[in-house]
């Protein structure tokens, strides 16, 4: 079973999907099923996905392969077992 964390605006989340390797996006909204999120890192700059924002399903929010995992909690302080940079 994975551990699961409530998504809240101003959050830092990455992406574990190695196909998204260095993406994170900060939360910008959250409704009942899904997250409005801005790109606010990603490895491949050139893509022009930074400042991009997407709707993401809340069920995503999690620390699979395919999921995400949280980095930064709203107020700044960074996520258990996350250092700051």
């Amino acid at each position: 079973m994975t551990s699961t964390t409530a998504v809240e605006p101003d959050q830092i989340w990455a992406d574990n999907d190695p196909r998204s390797s260095g993406r994170k996006v900060r939360i910008v909204s959250v409704d009942a099923t899904h997250a409005v999120a801005e790109v606010v890192a990603h490895r491949a700059v050139s893509t022009g996905s930074v400042g991009r924002q997407t709707r993401i399903s809340l069920g995503r929010f999690r620390p699979t392969s395919t999921g995400y995992r949280l980095v930064q909690h709203a107020d700044g302080t960074p996520a258990e077992g996350q250092t700051t940079r």
